[in-house]
């Protein structure tokens, strides 16, 4: 539990205000978590939360215009667009963009890839399921010629920067090529897909199809995951152990550092494409007490969302870095430069 946010905030000028409904728009990735959250806060307080998932690059636009009360992208912005946009963003939890298939024969997590392998699927260099290539990673499965569908999301996504940041960071030919961003310009063969939900959906009734997800899509729709080759040359699945190894051989819990990505850390058991979803609000608001309800919601979520987050395995932040959340919503304020008052909502 963050007693260090109960205190701060209560550092403020607290009072008790009546409930206020907030709008929230952005990650995909983030949904599920945000669907259950949303549930039990409105539960706890009354207050409700009207969340779109429409996909990073859509969150980030809205919060720009001011046309949502915060944004959420599975990847942080810019330290020159929050200056300019006058933004705060902070992460929320730690999960991972797992590749997933529908490949008959093939039993969930016996699939065995490496980065190479996907970059060359994704860029039309493997058509068949059973190339060498893939087969020389898996001697003890019988692959079918099938040809290979990759599937990746048409809208501007956060799981889409992360999924090629780990591609250019591991295959320099992919850097390269493609590069990493919320949408790129894929290869002719891939079918671009909008939404995780409906690229889930056509990844179910394809076979021979493979996609990426944020890894609470895999659990909630049973899907085939692929065991990934890590930086340490060794095959690990997807799961809270190893998001949690690759959050702890990166520098957010000593400095705090969330601006770092990451994808491709070291340790034998680090999920390679692991990553944090953000939510940005203003630092400076016009509409103080829905600004105050959003600071709200996410310290409530801090300290009371725990179980809610592990049930999708979702990684909560290190001390370190919940320290420095709640140090910056602390710093938000209103036209007239006062600070907000925010109700805290405990057990």
């Amino acid at each position: 539990m963050l007693k260090h946010a109960v205190l701060l905030f209560c550092a403020l000028a607290v009072s008790a205000t009546q409930a206020t409904d907030i709008t929230g728009a952005g990650s995909t990735a983030a949904a599920p978590l945000y669907t259950k959250w949303q549930q039990a806060y409105t539960k706890k307080t009354g207050n409700k939360l009207a969340y779109e998932a429409i996909g990073s690059s859509g969150g980030i636009k809205k919060i720009k215009e001011n046309a949502s009360d915060f944004g959420a992208s599975d990847a942080p912005m810019s330290a020159a667009d929050l200056k300019k946009f006058n933004l705060l963003d902070f992460p929320t939890v730690i999960s991972g963009v797992v590749p997933f298939v529908n490949l008959p024969g093939v039993k969930d997590g016996e699939l065995h890839l490496s980065a190479d392998l996907i970059a060359a699927i994704y860029s039309g260099k493997i058509e068949k399921w059973n190339d060498a290539a893939i087969a020389k990673e898996n001697p003890k499965l019988t692959l079918p010629n099938l040809r290979v569908l990759p599937l990746a999301r048409a809208d501007g996504s956060g799981t889409t920067f992360t999924f090629t940041d780990y591609l250019s960071r591991v295959n320099p030919e992919w850097k390269k090529q493609y590069g990493s961003n919320f949408s790129i310009a894929w290869h002719a063969d891939v079918k671009t897909i909008k939404g995780s939900d409906d690229l889930v959906a056509t990844l179910k009734k394809t076979m021979g199809a493979i996609g990426y997800a944020e890894y609470a899509y895999v659990v909630e729709n049973s899907l085939n995951y692929v065991q990934l080759k890590n930086r340490e040359g060794q095959y690990v699945r997807p799961n809270a152990l190893s998001f949690k190894s690759a959050l702890a051989n990166s520098g957010w819990k000593n400095t705090g550092n969330f601006e770092e990505m990451l994808t491709d850390k070291p340790g034998p058991g680090s999920w390679p494409i692991t990553g944090a979803t953000y939510v940005y609000v203003p630092r400076i608001t016009s509409q103080p007490e829905r600004t105050a309800a959003v600071i709200q919601f996410f310290t409530w979520a801090f300290m009371e969302g725990d179980e809610l987050a592990n049930s999708l395995d979702y990684i909560r932040l290190p001390d370190s870095v919940q320290a420095r959340v709640v140090h910056e919503m602390s710093s938000v304020v209103d036209a007239k430069g006062n600070r907000l008052s925010v109700p805290i909502f405990v057990k």
